[in-house]
């Protein structure tokens, strides 16, 4: 299951996206926000992270006007590893080499065919495990020492 967070400045590219998720039959669980008026966006990446952290989701889809706020409140949950998507490519190595389980994306920057196929793109692609799994236990063991 997807966690779909957003501030206003993402609000109307979310509402896009559940209409693909909705139409491909891909669940997912909407934290909010559900208006263009104005609200903060840590306060969705808390919830999106907090919902993979308790395993009620296994990835997320966060969105604010640049997409970097929400990559900043995100990466500082332990086990979250979220990374700002641009494009398929970059979606693909996310993925591939970085086991990313929090895309974020721009509402200001990102049109919604181009949200579409990253989406499509990130959840398509497999994680290659070997050498990149070390990886991803070498920042396992980082956040324990450093996330206490």
């Amino acid at each position: 299951m997807i966690a779909l967070g957003c501030d206003h400045g993402g609000y109307l590219l979310k509402e896009e996206i559940k209409k693909y998720l909705d139409e491909k039959q891909i669940p997912y669980k909407d934290y909010g926000t559900n208006s263009l008026e104005r609200t903060d966006y840590p306060i969705y990446a808390e919830k999106v992270a907090k919902a993979i952290q308790k395993e009620e989701c296994d990835k997320g889809i966060l969105i604010c006007r640049s997409g970097h706020g929400m990559t900043v409140v995100a990466n500082k949950f332990k086990g979250i590893r979220a990374a700002n998507i641009i494009d398929e490519e970059n979606a693909k190595h996310a993925k591939a080499d970085d086991d990313i389980n929090v895309i974020t994306l721009s509402g200001d920057e990102m049109r919604v065919n181009t949200a579409i196929c990253i989406i499509r793109t990130w959840l398509g692609t497999e994680f290659k495990g070997g050498r990149y799994l070390e990886r991803i236990q070498m920042i396992e063991e980082i956040e324990k020492e450093n996330m206490k």
